[in-house]
């Protein structure tokens, strides 16, 4: 136990993306996925506004980013109308239902009652 700050800071980091991939998983959504769920929410984009938007999180992987994207697409969650990339009525409905599900998490987590297959936070202390 007796380790410096950072290690433990990058410990809680690594238990709380797991935990956020968890329940995405439940879903079937990756976090990019959902990330380009919630961005299409607020407004529809053009493909290169889209990439604009996203790649501080996705980065310079253009195969990743079109293989998540035409995962939405094939799921049927985003559509092209007037050449830009929108949600459809299921990719809304998908996005509210992550939102719930994360904002759920999020406040198992702040109360310290996540149900994980191992108790939080314990998950990322047992080094």
């Amino acid at each position: 136990m007796n380790k410096p700050i950072g290690y433990w800071t990058k410990r809680l980091d690594a238990a709380l993306e797991t935990h956020l991939d968890r329940t995405l998983a439940r879903l079937k959504l990756s976090r990019r996925q959902w990330q380009a769920l919630n961005v299409l929410a607020e407004t529809a984009l053009s493909p290169g506004d889209l990439d604009g938007v996203l790649s501080p999180f996705w980065g310079d992987d253009t195969r990743r980013r079109e293989s998540e994207l035409a995962a939405l697409v094939g799921r049927g969650m985003i559509i092209m109308v007037d050449d830009r990339i929108s949600l459809s009525e299921l990719g809304h409905a998908k996005q509210a239902e992550a939102q719930r599900l994360v904002e759920d998490s999020r406040r198992e987590l702040s109360m310290g009652s996540a149900s994980t297959s191992t108790p939080w936070p314990s998950a990322c202390w047992n080094a």
